[in-house]
């Protein structure tokens, strides 16, 4: 066999066939593709034409805390903010927002409202959700209290015909019903009593009970309250998305006024105990007031005091002024011992300054002392003890530190010599008031009772009068920013949102299906795969066509890859069998690959060039060569292989079908299907045939049996100088690769090389000529004629031939 060297595909145009080819593969469907989008966006309208729509209700509301009205509390949080010590705005916010999301407050919302009860209009489709005031039934709970409310839901469904009432649950059924009488159900006797909208309403009404505390729980996950963003706000935000608008804001607006009376009730309670308290000390105070205040009056009756009051208020005042001075001598001498004994330190250490005294030539020196001690630390840092200039301070600060000893010792004896003077002066005023008689200072007593119970007396007074001006006039728990509002645009289902989702679900649904399509799939579908599973050298590609056989001056896309073969045989056999007759192998894997398709087809390209072409079908198994030219009634009235081998007497020309119309080529079929196949190849006489067509013709085309099911070929492959071996496109199991594999490394088939059969080019499958890059003639369907296929479910390429 002679070698041929095949150009090399680069690995970036290789990189840029796959990409092409797995376009082209999912391309292909763009049928399913279509439909897919189609069918999901109609999904998707017909969601959004039906899907309850959620709609979003905001509010906002500023909270007032009385802490922070107060300027110096205002100041001390921003300082606790700076220095990172926490905000008590945002403590008092996260507290209320606390509060404003208790059971206890949403408890009162539901029960203010009766928001456990659920109206709904039925549609055809779906359910419209009303206000229990939009209804026109209302519910009427006969026993509030019934032990079974907070324990069982119970829905039921009201049918209005006319004047006729039928109540409709899964426990009795449907029944007739009066409106105003009594119901028995699972929460008890209820009543059901119109409103005004009925007379507007006929159709199915459902109600629906659900417990409180579950309505609670729903209502608390579905309310959203959320702080603002900047830290030191008082703004507190409230979100709900919910189907009904007018619902949303009533929970919402129920809310924040369930939380001001709450607030307000605790501030009116907290006053009224306040006032309380302040009223029944006042009682007592004024008993004890009245009391004081006659004792004082008996006391001056008795002992006429006005003159001696006020002898002793001048004695006292002197007493007072002296002990003042006394005070004041005696703390400037415990600051001069103080100081003097810390001048005494044998260490450089700081005096205390500004501690009180009031001799400035003191203070002057200890600044300078501790000047001159700072600067010789400052200078310690960079010199040793040693050096001179640390030596000249240490000096200089002795001298200093004698100087103000002298100075505080001077200054202590003037101070004692001043509180010895006041000392005397003391004694003689206390000698004075010694003289006063005893009854002012019983007086004394009695007046101060008097001024205590007096001033309690009209303290309590005051704050009385500030708890009942702050009753009367009580400031406002929190402002409401903006009240609840139901924005009419919904928040879900986003149009746009599920519109594309759906046109990304239209297109992953039928990618996904291909891709899993693609993945599972185990066959064969271009040269590539061939070439990655065996080095055999590749004749050519057919593509897939709805002709058994060319036809004369055919153009189609199969006549030219015929053609194409016909080339590549040519160039495999050399110039050697130029001159010789050359006897060609058609066999496959399995039956249904095609074989007898490429041997009949092969068979006329090359008679059409002029060669003397002998066909001759050796798959005596399952003979199809007849059948393929169309020529089946033929076996009727001829003989075959099977009978030559069986009497090889008989001359090889008596078995030769000569040129049977339209076919300008012999034929000489298989026969008979005999019972020992293999042991008729085997007897020898099947050279003889091979040795007569060598004569004969140019070409001797022989269709043999698939080599996986049986030996019949291998048995007689000797005698092939070519051997084509023909794959189908779409048929063949990868797997099977391993025998064609297999055959042409051990080389049991005489110079084999591949033929992929059955390519569809339209998939994307094959390097491609014909329909890949347009070779040959193809008949074009017209755009009305490939629309009417599609609609009766017809292909618009060509059919697949085996």
């Amino acid at each position: 066999m002679k070698n041929n060297a095949y150009p090399k595909i680069k690995e970036s145009d290789d990189q840029e066939l796959n990409l092409k080819q797995i376009f082209e593969q999912y391309a292909f469907y763009w049928k399913w593709f279509l439909i897919s989008v189609l069918v999901c966006l109609f999904a998707a309208f017909v969601y959004l034409r039906y899907a309850q729509k959620i709609y979003n209700t905001s509010a906002k509301i500023l909270l007032q805390d009385e802490k922070q009205a107060s300027g110096d509390m205002a100041g001390l949080a921003e300082l606790a903010t700076m220095t990172g010590m926490g905000s008590s705005s945002a403590a008092f916010v996260n507290d209320q927002m606390e509060v404003l999301r208790s059971r206890r407050l949403m408890r009162k919302v539901v029960d203010t409202n009766r928001l456990y009860l659920s109206y709904y209009l039925k549609g055809n489709i779906k359910s419209t959700e009303l206000l229990e005031s939009q209804s026109p039934l209302k519910v009427l709970l006969l026993e509030p209290n019934h032990a079974r409310l907070d324990s069982v839901g119970y829905t039921f469904t009201v049918t209005k015909k006319g004047d006729n009432y039928k109540i409709r649950d899964e426990r009795k059924g449907a029944r007739d019903y009066t409106l105003g009488s009594k119901l028995e159900t699972p929460i008890g006797p209820i009543s059901l009593v119109p409103q005004g909208n009925i007379k507007l309403w006929d159709g199915d009404l459902q109600v629906s009970y659900i417990p409180a505390d579950i309505t609670v729980d729903i209502l608390r996950n579905a309310v959203q309250i959320t702080p603002n963003k900047e830290a030191q706000s008082f703004l507190v935000n409230f979100s709900m998305d919910y189907p009904l608008i007018a619902k949303s804001e009533l929970i919402l607006n129920s809310l924040i006024e369930q939380y001001n009376e709450d607030v307000t009730s605790d501030k009116a309670q907290v006053t009224i105990a306040t006032s309380k308290f302040i009223t029944s000390r006042l009682e007592l105070i004024s008993r004890d007031l009245a009391e004081a205040d006659s004792k004082v009056a008996d006391f001056k009756d008795r002992n006429s005091l006005m003159d001696m009051q006020e002898e002793a208020r001048l004695y006292m005042q002197n007493a007072t002024e002296n002990e003042q001075k006394l005070v004041e001598y005696q703390t400037q001498l415990s600051l001069a011992d103080m100081m003097r004994e810390a001048t005494l330190s044998t260490e450089y250490n700081l005096l205390p300054s500004n501690i009180g005294l009031s001799d400035p030539s003191i203070q002057a020196n200890i600044t300078s002392y501790n000047e001159l001690v700072l600067e010789r630390d400052d200078l310690l840092k960079s010199a040793t003890p040693d050096n001179p200039v640390v030596q000249q301070l240490n000096n200089n600060i002795a001298q200093i530190n004698k100087t103000l000893q002298l100075s505080l010792d001077n200054y202590r004896k003037v101070l004692q010599g001043n509180v010895d003077a006041l000392q005397g002066q003391k004694s003689k005023f206390e000698g004075k008031l010694n003289q006063l008689p005893n009854q002012e200072r019983g007086f004394k007593d009695i007046s101060r009772q008097q001024q205590i119970v007096e001033t309690l007396y009209l303290f309590l007074l005051q704050k009385r009068e500030e708890t009942e001006i702050k009753a009367a006039a009580t400031p406002a728990n929190l402002k409401i920013v903006d009240e609840a509002y139901g924005y009419k645009a919904p928040v879900a289902p986003r149009k746009m949102i599920v519109m594309l989702g759906a046109l990304i679900m239209g297109f992953l649904i039928p990618f996904g299906i291909l891709y899993i399509k693609f993945l599972l799939d185990n066959k064969i579908h271009s040269r590539k795969d061939i070439e990655e599973a065996l080095h055999a050298p590749i004749l050519g590609e057919i593509p897939a066509s709805d002709h058994p056989i060319i036809e004369e001056n055919d153009r189609s896309s199969l006549a030219e890859a015929i053609r194409i073969l016909r080339t590549n045989i040519s160039f495999m056999l050399g110039a050697s069998k130029k001159s010789e007759s050359a006897v060609l192998y058609v066999t496959s894997t399995t039956s249904g690959e095609g074989k007898s398709f490429i041997a009949t087809n092969l068979a006329k390209i090359l008679s059409m060039s002029g060669k003397k072409v002998l066909l001759i079908g050796a798959d005596i198994r399952s003979p199809k060569v007849l059948d393929y030219l169309g020529l089946s009634h033929l076996q009727h009235t001829n003989i075959g292989i099977t009978q030559y081998l069986v009497n090889p007497e008989m001359s090889v020309s008596n078995i030769v079908i000569q040129k049977p119309a339209p076919y300008n080529f012999d034929i000489i079929y298989s026969g008979y299907i005999a019972p020992n196949p293999a042991e008729l190849l085997m007897n020898g006489h099947f050279a003889d045939l091979i040795a007569y067509g060598r004569m004969q013709y140019d070409y001797v085309i022989v269709d043999t049996a698939p080599v996986s099911m049986v030996t019949d070929t291998l048995l007689i492959a000797e005698h092939a100088d070519m051997t084509i071996y023909v794959t189908r496109a779409n048929y063949l199991d990868r797997r099977l690769l391993n025998i064609p594999k297999e055959l042409y490394e051990e080389g049991k088939l005489t110079n084999m090389a591949v033929v992929v059969n059955d390519v569809d080019f339209k998939r994307g499958y094959g390097y491609g000529y014909g329909y890949g890059y347009g070779y040959g003639e193809t008949q074009e369907v017209s755009l009305r004629k490939r629309l009417w296929n599609i609609i009766k479910g017809k292909s618009n390429k060509p059919k697949i031939r085996g």
